[in-house]
């Protein structure tokens, strides 16, 4: 049996207990050691009992820190068979967001407490209790919580019984249910102050939603989006969901998203409350993806686990493109495959044309490399092809395929093999062939394509290139992929005449029946992860069909991003980009909006490197403002979530650009706001702020400090955190970063605080950066080994365009190492040097191009 004691709050001394493990132990071959993961644990006493036998106590307890393990010594040898192991052990409730530890919070009265919460994911049970702590060494768990009994206790499993304890009144031990077999990493405990409200998915299975004290009404969104998705993942699956209860718990100091513990999912507050008033549509929208994306996990990642963190894409991938199936199915008015593209795949595409990308699967050995692989390769290209896969496969293949390897591995481990194997047996396709060219390899191609009229029919030419951020691939052996490949022409734009599968450097297609006048378009719906270079005369017949939108969104949003991109490549010149930009004048697209508003952020943030910084705040203006009159401020009757979305984009994207008209409103908007007169809806909010603080004073700032303050709400303190770097007087922006390491920011938020700094200004970058170096060892400290680290230096240094400050991060980490952080640093330096690049060589020619367009503007 395995007890140990936590301190928890001052006047708390904290028993807990993990009851005698459901598989025994069972000793293989003779030894008289055993080795188990033990991090930051002193062991008291510890003994082996073999079945029918005498307790043998260990003698020593040997240590290996760096490898997080311990050995236990015994007198004499254990013989073969099973057997009880006890350990007693004092841990510590730390302060590090993983393992055990303390989440602290402000009662409805103003009273600081702490609850005792766990993050075991990837490497941290071991912190909690000494154990196997690899995915593949599964067992059940037989929990016990020794807690004061006026707190609330969870686990995993359903309460079995809760009874006084012995030693003191004020004391319960609560006893949980035993749980399936399972991975250490999915153990969960949470003892704290909660409301919640509940209901039962019409499959029976019990759901909660654990909130703050107060707040059980913001549980409700949540509640009704998980009581939906069981039962659709139960039908998607085919496989019900195991365990009789599952709860959902909105937790103050968490560093991830949230956490797909068995039974017992965690989460930040921002990704699980919503408040009908104060919650604006794209924290919604979040609530929505993360609570699909979590209980996907509970088939995907829990019932059937990765063999080794090698796999975790498996995981992740499976996740993140499962968690839009779901929300699509919930709120199919969020166009959320749209906002797939822009959100998942350009984002991985732009992370992987990098020299220092990584495959999806990736080897991992120390639990300090797995930290570094919870990036947006594993998630988002790992999601991005998935749905490439998918629609390779169709729907029904996919689902029968899915059904036989949950069927197969349940309550086991699998490789990503296993899943191929299970999808080619239920679609006939060479499955294992063509993913292992995306997950084995980093990168993806670049298919360049020609095209000529022959009489009726059009000849394609296809050729594909690794995609670099650096330009054209130079080099011996270029990598190749199996490529799916969809082409569609202007005579049904969103069906596709043909579908191939590219498995050669070079292909030549025949398309029967198009008349010359008619487009040609590779990679229907981009769900193809490959960016497409056409040929100069088949860009110019797709340039029409975005002005006059006869392209669908999703292949104009597609279209602008691979333009983009090959300019930021050096591959096509950033002119033309920009021309296509202003074809976007009649765009409606929430989406292709928010993915163009990205872009053109890009480019003003490398522009802020010049003295032209203002003249591509012109150029945003004309872009944004004729869509910024249409929509107005107020909602029309019979609007809905996306044009609350787009309205939020195009005045926060107009007002940082200092629009007249916009920031006037803005002002005026903000003052009411502030005296009461007339309350901002949630989803003008951001926009509001964020405008009159770019154009504000310290008053400003003040004010916005205080509304800080006084805000119950997590969505609206994070709302205010992350634009507070928007301000511009180097004064205010010290008081900021200041601000970020204050007791008034709860940890996970003071990186987006610094990161909103660093990407306000060209100043704010730079005192960002320096603030880091300033403050290293308190923000490693805070943060070290886990990604919000990595997140910290990626916000903080990727603006930057001057070739020797590549060389300041490389020489500041090699003298303040961050192991974890090792893959980002290496990415961001290299993302410094092809910013420096791009200034370099295109820099003359926008400047010259936006001149010119300011005398002779152009007629929409």
């Amino acid at each position: 049996m395995a007890s140990a004691t936590y301190g928890l709050l001052s006047n708390f001394l904290f028993p807990w207990f993990l009851e005698p493990l459901h598989h025994l132990p069972q000793v293989r071959q003779a030894t008289n050691q055993i080795v188990m993961n033990c991090a930051d644990i002193d062991i008291i006493t510890a003994s082996y009992v073999p079945e029918g036998d005498e307790e043998i106590h260990a003698t020593g307890f040997n240590y290996q820190n760096e490898d997080e393990k311990v050995t236990l010594s015994f007198p004499s040898t254990l013989q073969p068979g099973t057997g009880t192991l006890k350990i007693d052990f004092v841990g510590e409730l730390n302060d590090k967001m993983k393992g055990f530890y303390r989440s602290k919070y402000t009662t409805p009265s103003g009273e600081v407490r702490y609850a005792a919460v766990t993050q075991f994911e990837a490497t941290d049970a071991r912190r909690a209790f000494p154990c196997w702590d690899e995915p593949a060494i599964k067992a059940t768990f037989d929990i016990s919580l020794v807690v004061p009994k006026d707190r609330v206790a969870l686990s995993n499993m359903n309460v079995i019984d809760r009874k006084p304890y012995p030693d003191d009144e004020n004391v319960v031990e609560v006893k949980f249910a035993r749980t399936p077999v399972m991975s250490t990493y999915l153990v969960a405990f949470v003892v704290g102050e909660y409301d919640f409200v509940e209901t039962r998915s019409k499959d029976g299975v019990c759901v909660r939603v654990y909130t703050p004290v107060g707040k059980a009404e913001q549980g409700k969104f949540a509640l009704e989006v998980a009581a939906k998705t069981l039962p659709f993942y139960k039908d998607y699956f085919n496989v019900p969901y195991p365990l009789p209860k599952i709860d959902l718990i909105a937790i103050a100091d968490f560093a991830a998203g949230a956490m797909e513990n068995w039974g017992l999912v965690t989460y930040r507050e921002t990704a699980l409350l919503i408040d009908p008033k104060n919650s604006c549509s794209s924290s919604r929208q979040w609530v929505a993806l993360v609570v699909g994306h979590e209980l996907a996990h509970q088939w995907f990642g829990n019932l059937v686990t990765m063999e080794w963190w090698t796999h975790l894409w498996l995981n992740e991938g499976f996740a993140s493109w499962i968690e839009y199936l779901c929300v699509d199915h919930c709120f199919p008015e969020y166009d959320i495959w749209t906002q797939f593209v822009s959100a998942d795949y350009t984002r991985a595409q732009e992370l992987d044309a990098l020299d220092n990308s990584h495959p999806i699967e990736v080897s991992v050995g120390h639990p300090s490399e797995v930290d570094e692989i919870f990036d947006a390769i594993s998630y988002s290209k790992g999601a991005s092809v998935i749905r490439m896969l998918h629609d390779y496969i169709g729907d029904k293949d996919f689902k029968k395929g899915m059904n036989m390897y949950l069927t197969k591995f349940q309550q086991k481990n699998a490789a990503t093999e296993d899943l191929w194997e299970s999808l080619e047996n239920a679609s006939g396709k060479p499955i294992a062939a063509v993913m292992n060219t995306w997950t084995k390899q980093m990168g993806f191609p670049l298919i360049y394509v020609e095209a000529e009229q022959v009489e009726d029919d059009r000849l394609l030419r296809l050729s594909q290139k690794k995609f670099c951020a650096s330009g054209p691939y130079v080099g011996e052996d270029c990598p190749q992929w199996m490529v799916p490949i969809t082409i569609s022409t202007s005579e049904d734009s969103s069906h596709a005449k043909m579908k191939i599968l590219m498995d050669k450097p070079e292909m030549n297609i025949v398309l029967k029946d198009v008349k010359p006048d008619q487009w040609v378009k590779l990679n229907l719906g981009t769900v193809g992860f490959y960016r497409t270079q056409y040929s100069s005369a088949m860009l110019e017949s797709l340039l029409p069909g975005i002005r006059d939108l006869s392209l669908p969104p999703v292949d104009r949003l597609g279209l602008q991003n691979d333009l983009f991109s090959l300019a930021r490549a050096g591959i096509i010149s950033t002119v033309e980009v920009l021309k296509v930009m202003e074809a976007f004048v009649n765009e409606p697209n929430y989406t292709v909006w928010s993915d163009l508003s990205c872009n053109l952020g890009i480019l003003s943030t490398l522009l802020s490197h010049t003295d032209f910084y203002e003249e591509i705040q012109e150029f945003v203006k004309d872009v944004f403002s004729p869509i910024g009159e249409r929509l107005g401020w107020d909602p029309k009757p019979g609007e809905g979530h996306l044009d609350a979305l787009l309205r939020g984009l195009v005045l926060g994207k107009l007002g940082k650009a200092g629009h007249k008209a916009t920031l006037e409103e803005a002002r005026r908007r903000f003052k009411d706001h502030v005296e009461g007169k007339q309350i901002l809806s949630a989803d003008l909010r951001s926009p509001v702020y964020l405008t009159v603080l770019k154009h504000g004073d310290g008053t400003t700032l003040d004010i916005m400090l205080k509304l800080h303050k006084q805000a119950d709400m997590q969505e609206e303190k994070n709302r205010i955190e992350r634009v507070l770097g928007a301000t511009l007087s180097p004064e205010l922006i010290q008081k900021v970063l200041t601000f970020a390491l204050s007791e008034e920011v709860r940890p996970q938020d003071t990186v987006s605080v610094i990161g909103g700094v660093a990407g306000g200004s060209k100043h704010g970058r730079k005192a960002a950066w320096k603030f880091i170096k300033d403050n290293w060892e308190e923000l490693y400290n805070r943060y070290q080994g886990g990604f919000l680290i990595s997140r910290l230096i990626k916000l903080s240094v990727e603006g930057f365009a001057v070739d020797k400050m590549a060389g300041e991060v490389k020489a500041f980490f090699e003298s303040h190492p961050a192991p974890s952080a090792e893959r980002t640093i290496q990415q961001c330096c290299e993302n410094i040097l092809l910013n420096a690049a791009w200034l370099k060589r295109d820099a003359e020619s926008i400047h010259q191009y936006l001149l010119q367009r300011k005398a002779s503007p152009p007629t929409a």
